[in-house]
């Protein structure tokens, strides 16, 4: 395999893929009482499910939102891109948050009919989930078995909606505007057209389970360290994936600063962008072509310590 070019998502499918690849996020809406909006924020974080380019979500019932939204409807949506395990740590210490997505609009609840649709939506989401992880094959099954499934994983986590005794109330939030928020702060507003144009990656339902399967796993880690050297001439001492889409995934490495401090050279991470010979339009293609790559890397290194 030859070096890799980066792949471009637009903002608008970066926003969808936030979207469809996490389960929960931060609700805002104005605080009210008896006399009417008093015009302070409300934010708790609540769970949802993408349905035809929107989020539909689940608010305790006893949550202070249903009494706002009484009031007033208008209310906005923060969703980070899902960085399971080691991740959080790693981004903290290079200053830099995951990116995001801001949605503005309004909160509509649920009459009793379209609540139970959407429940049932949520009902056919989390099957489905669960038979594309109970009928993988070994090679899936080998990356994903690293992986925390108790945080890492969404149908994990949205199966909670539907069991125990909590109850909750459905909202549908119809965005007026989005933003996409990169790790670095910038802001980039992005149409809600080419939003609702766009589609969500087929991996993105998987995609914390994936990294975070990987990043626990130590001997698939080193494979990352290689793929920096052989694909990229990159010297990492330290690697982890930060994410998956079908075209290919992005990788946190650890490599030399051409910075010197005091005569030393200093360390710093740095993103790489690897693309896949074909694109994954599943769990089971991105797997197979991941230990592929280990398994050439591995040949090559072989092969150029042999030559030494």
């Amino acid at each position: 395999m030859k070096g890799k070019k980066a792949t471009v998502l637009t903002f608008a499918d970066k926003c969808k893929n936030i979207l469809a690849s996490n389960w929960q996020g931060h609700l805002n809406t104005i605080k009210a009482d008896a006399k009417g909006s008093k015009e302070d924020i409300y934010t708790s974080k609540v769970k949802y499910i993408l349905r035809r380019g929107k989020p539909y979500i689940w608010v305790p019932e006893k949550d202070l939102h249903n009494v706002n939204t009484i009031i007033d409807e208008r209310g906005s949506f923060a969703v980070s891109s899902p960085i399971p395990g080691p991740l959080p740590s790693l981004l903290g210490s290079m200053k830099k948050l995951p990116a995001r997505v801001a949605l503005t609009g309004d909160v509509e609840p649920l009459k009793d009919g379209k609540a139970q649709s959407a429940t049932e939506s949520l009902r056919e989401v989390l099957l489905s989930e669960q038979k594309v992880i109970s009928q993988c094959s070994y090679t899936v099954s080998g990356v994903l078995s690293s992986s925390n499934l108790s945080y890492a994983s969404r149908s994990e986590s949205l199966k909670k909606l539907l069991e125990g005794d909590e109850k909750y109330v459905v909202y549908k939030f119809n965005f007026r505007s989005s933003m996409f928020i990169d790790g670095n702060g910038g802001a980039y507003e992005v149409d809600f057209e080419d939003i609702k144009a766009s589609k969500a990656d087929p991996l993105a339902p998987f995609s914390a389970m994936l990294i975070d399967g990987i990043n626990q796993n130590g001997a698939r880690r080193r494979a990352l360290i290689l793929f920096c050297f052989i694909y990229l001439n990159a010297h990492a001492r330290d690697a982890y994936m930060l994410s998956i889409d079908r075209k290919g995934f992005s990788v946190l490495g650890k490599v030399p600063s051409p910075l010197l401090k005091d005569g030393f050279s200093q360390s710093q991470w740095k993103e790489f962008r690897f693309t896949l010979k074909e694109e994954a339009n599943d769990v089971e293609t991105f797997c197979r072509q991941l230990v592929e790559m280990e398994e050439e890397t591995v040949k090559k290194v072989s092969s150029y310590s042999g030559l030494q």
